[in-house]
């Protein structure tokens, strides 16, 4: 989207909103997809993709989160833990128009250190197969603004602002959209089908694979256990619409979409729509299990700029990893991730089972891409496999341990054999209240097979990163 180039306005309608309304109180969401849910030991709702807000009353130390006045929401903080799907529950009832503003902030400390065995390849006098020279510090400080306004029963639009982030340091709008959860008109008809019925309409962040519910976001890094998002990080925002079908755990998904960040009506015979689809199931077997599996589609058959794996406006966490001596922190955002370069033909399958028994929780990725640009002739493919653990104890889950493996291969441009990247993550987070989370991780990546003429040929980099949240 445009970049509005208006953060001195932001900041300044941010700060004469009063501090949010607080603590309405409830717990993490630790149940179903849309349901924010308490520790206590209850009955397992009868529909997990409809579940009901828990009424009882919960520990005190929810009681500083914000206070949920926007229908069908999912929460910026810690009661929005595996939440996926914006809840088909309303939450809260209906009392007329309501206006709430929310922001997510983040800083990191890096500490990398990265080396490669690429040849030198000489360009102007200057070897652009150097890598730049890093050392341990903090990286920029990234913040989201997020504006949600009830406009009737079951409607509401939502408007996310990235503030700053290491691509765009000025403020861009991300994205905004309609979410219809019930019928504008009172006919019986309509109102039975709205039952199971959700659309979204707008500029949105797409609903494809489940992995993009659990990374970071810009500003906003607390649904992500670990520092660093996926290896090819499928996330994008695009204009056109999605429409959900929930019942008794199953959920399914149809949408269709302009194929790009941007709306652009030139160079019609380069453009095409794009498909997306999601189907599976969200069950709480019993009050301690959980298990949810989803599949995802999307496809486009042309597009002149395809973002599905560059759409990240946020960057990388890892800064200047892998870069030569010319990377800046805007022109090399998204170091240390693997962009496939679909960008015109796109066809990406996505699998992702997610497990939860007691504090014990697993989530995993399926993924293959298959495509190309438009000066291409032939499709080239990757694979993406991924599995995290964590486990979450003490009292309100506020404390927890994560590890994860991914690892990617295919074909880039230019590179005639598959090459590879393999990554393993290892760390874990404290939550000081719900909205306030300190994580810290370990990190080791490594290139394979990549030509020596390739900067990244032998390379490798390992370290620390330690980050601060603060999300409401």
């Amino acid at each position: 989207m445009k970049s509005l180039r208006i953060r001195t306005l932001m900041v300044a309608v941010a700060a004469s909103v009063p501090a949010l309304a607080f603590a309405q109180t409830q717990a993490p969401a630790q149940v179903a997809t849309g349901t924010v849910a308490t520790t206590e030991t209850t009955t397992p709702p009868a529909d997990t993709m409809k579940s009901n807000i828990s009424k009882k009353p919960l520990s005190p130390f929810f009681n500083t989160a914000p206070k949920i006045e926007i229908q069908n929401i999912r929460p910026t903080d810690m009661r929005g833990l595996n939440v996926y799907e914006p809840p088909k529950d309303e939450g809260v009832a209906y009392t007329g128009f309501k206006l709430n503003w929310g922001a997510g902030f983040t800083q990191q400390f890096q500490g990398l250190d990265h080396s490669n065995t690429a040849a030198p390849k000489v360009v102007a006098g200057v070897d652009a197969n150097k890598l730049i020279q890093i050392g341990h510090g903090f990286n920029n400080a990234e913040a989201n603004l997020y504006m949600n306004a009830q406009l009737a029963k079951g409607i509401r639009v939502a408007l996310t602002s990235y503030l700053s982030t290491r691509h765009h340091n000025e403020t861009w709008v991300k994205d905004g959209y309609f979410l219809i959860d019930q019928s504008p008109f009172d006919v019986a008809l309509l109102n039975n089908i709205m039952k199971y019925v959700t659309l979204r309409v707008g500029h949105f962040e797409i609903n494809y694979g489940d992995a993009h519910f659990r990374r970071t976001d810009a500003g906003n890094a607390i649904f992500n256990p670990l520092v660093g998002n996926y290896i090819m990080d499928a996330f994008t925002t695009e204009i056109g619409a999605e429409a959900y079908v929930r019942a008794n755990g199953f959920l399914a998904m149809a949408g269709m979409t302009g194929g790009e960040v941007r709306g652009q009506v030139t160079k019609p015979q380069s453009r095409a729509p794009s498909y997306l689809g999601k189907l599976g199931f969200d069950k709480q077997l019993n009050t301690d299990v959980r298990v949810r599996l989803m599949g995802s589609l999307y496809q486009t058959a042309k597009s002149v700029s395809n973002t599905l794996y560059s759409g990240d406006r946020g960057g990388s966490r890892y800064y200047d990893v892998l870069e030569n001596t010319a990377s800046t922190e805007t022109a090399n955002a998204w170091s240390g991730a693997i962009q496939p370069g679909l960008s015109s033909k796109v066809r990406a399958l996505q699998l992702n089972p997610f497990v939860k028994v007691s504090g014990f929780e697993f989530f995993g990725i399926a993924e293959q891409a298959k495509g190309r640009s438009a000066t291409e002739t032939k499709d080239r493919t990757w694979n993406q496999f991924a599995g995290e653990a964590l486990y979450r104890f003490m009292a309100d889950d506020r404390v927890y341990v994560a590890g994860r493996y991914n690892t990617a291969k295919g074909q880039l441009v230019g590179i005639s054999n598959d090459v590879s990247v393999d990554r393993y993550n290892v760390g874990g987070g404290w939550f000081l209240t719900p909205n306030v989370l300190m994580k810290a991780e370990w990190v080791n990546q490594k290139y394979n097979d990549f030509p020596t003429t390739d900067i990244r040929s032998g390379g490798k980099f390992k370290g620390y990163m330690v980050e601060g949240v603060v999300a409401f």
